[in-house]
């Protein structure tokens, strides 16, 4: 009796982590914020679920990139401005997350603080003045901007008052490539930084950021002292739609 009750449970089990698998690998995945590069779109300790048929799928919509196919399957182009998790082309196995901006054969370029898509400077719209953000464990005073792409995307964008990034070469999207920015634009390692992101391949895309489920203040200790929720718990970022 004992015998098959253990071999019923481990059948449960390992049909249960299949099942996880299939979900996590198809459907939906959890990710967790870990750095303050898309604030204040994205906080330090976000929970949030990505969709992983958004764009089909490649190697590494599946744990551990395992090689059972090459290239992409069903694949969908994003939109300029959607919020995606990809793969790091430096080693493709880190998971990051920016908002695209740049498709392939796009250019784009600061100039003197403003950003230039195909040679159109993109509109922004000032909507807070001098207030804090986080970079790491530093508040930074900023300016954030209501931005909008050329298909009509809006969304937020921060950049530091005291100094911030001006200029740059035009950076020319190779073919099934993208460009991708955080929105905490000072505070972000992204496509400007071709020696450590760059332009990333459309097979490293990870999936569409949609939703957050749940969000704590690491800053204000652990969700596990639940005596201290009213302060570390942000009940109104619960259940939120990502722009």
């Amino acid at each position: 009796m004992t015998k098959k009750f253990i071999i019923e449970n481990i059948k449960t089990l390992f049909i249960a982590l299949i099942i996880a698998i299939l979900i996590r690998s198809i459907f939906l995945q959890p990710f967790y914020i870990p750095s303050s590069s898309m604030e204040s779109t994205l906080l330090v300790g976000d929970r949030l679920f990505v969709t992983k048929y958004s764009y089909g799928y490649s190697k590494n919509s599946f744990p551990f990139s395992p090689a059972i196919f090459s290239g992409r399957i069903l694949y969908n182009e994003p939109n300029r401005g959607d919020v995606i998790v990809f793969k790091t082309p430096a080693d493709n196995r880190t998971d990051y997350i920016k908002r695209l901006i740049g498709l392939p054969g796009d250019t784009i370029q600061f100039i003197d603080g403003e950003l230039y898509l195909n040679g159109i400077q993109i509109i922004k719209t000032i909507k807070h003045k001098n207030h804090s953000l986080y970079c790491g464990k530093t508040k930074i005073e900023v300016s954030t901007y209501l931005e909008k792409l050329p298909n009509g995307k809006e969304y937020i964008a921060s950049y530091r008052n005291d100094y911030s990034y001006k200029n740059s070469d035009k950076f020319k999207v190779p073919d099934n490539h993208f460009f991708f920015l955080g929105d905490n634009r000072d505070c972000s390692k992204d496509s400007r930084f071709l020696s450590e992101v760059g332009y990333v391949h459309k097979n490293n895309l990870v999936g569409k950021a949609q939703l957050l489920f749940f969000s704590s203040n690491p800053k204000n200790g652990s969700i596990f002292k639940i005596w201290k929720w009213n302060s570390i718990l942000r009940l109104d970022r619960f259940f939120k739609k990502i722009n």
